[in-house]
């Protein structure tokens, strides 16, 4: 009984501190979380094409830009016999639970939390990265929903390196005392 109210307590207070606090890492992880909405966005319209619930992909009137034609292209079908944008959102899921877990001092008291989120932000960079190149190369032609996503990935890295680097300095002052 006392630890179920000690666990609503901390709730409570986490509640407040991540609504509530200016602390620059929570500003940051504020950052990541919108950001990696937009792309969640972005596949959530692309997995709605993907699934035939809308019949067209809007695109802004650009030279390159065929959503349509990269989303129903073989590849964003073949992993896991799955439309690769609903395998995106899983993703961008993992990332936005990994932004919002833990308190402003994450970094001292749970340096793994934004070691493990900026790791997760490369690879969705790199990811984001390789399937442009895909686009490039392979479909000669862009999405125009996958380039927002990759942009607002790869504007995610500069807000996750300064509580990276806050976590990796506490654990070497840690190992080395």
């Amino acid at each position: 009984m006392m630890k179920l109210k000690e666990n609503k307590v901390q709730a409570e207070m986490l509640s407040q501190q991540l609504r509530n606090s200016s602390s620059m890492f929570i500003q940051l992880r504020r950052g990541i979380l919108g950001l990696s909405m937009v792309s969640a966005l972005s596949m959530q319209l692309i997995s709605l094409y993907q699934m035939g619930i809308i019949k067209h992909l809007p695109d802004p009137p650009l030279p390159h830009i065929d959503s349509d034609r990269v989303d129903a292209s073989p590849d964003a079908y073949e992993k896991l016999e799955t439309p690769d944008a609903i395998l995106a959102l899983a993703n961008y899921a993992v990332t936005m639970t990994l932004t919002g877990m833990g308190a402003p001092d994450r970094a001292e008291t749970q340096p793994w939390i934004p070691l493990a989120m900026t790791g997760k932000i490369v690879f969705d960079t790199y990811q984001a990265a390789r399937l442009y190149i895909n686009q490039a190369k392979v479909q000669k032609v862009y999405c125009f929903w996958c380039i927002t996503a990759a942009a607002a990935t790869a504007l995610t890295v500069p807000l996750a390196i300064p509580e990276a680097y806050a976590a990796v300095s506490g654990l070497l002052k840690k190992f080395s005392s």
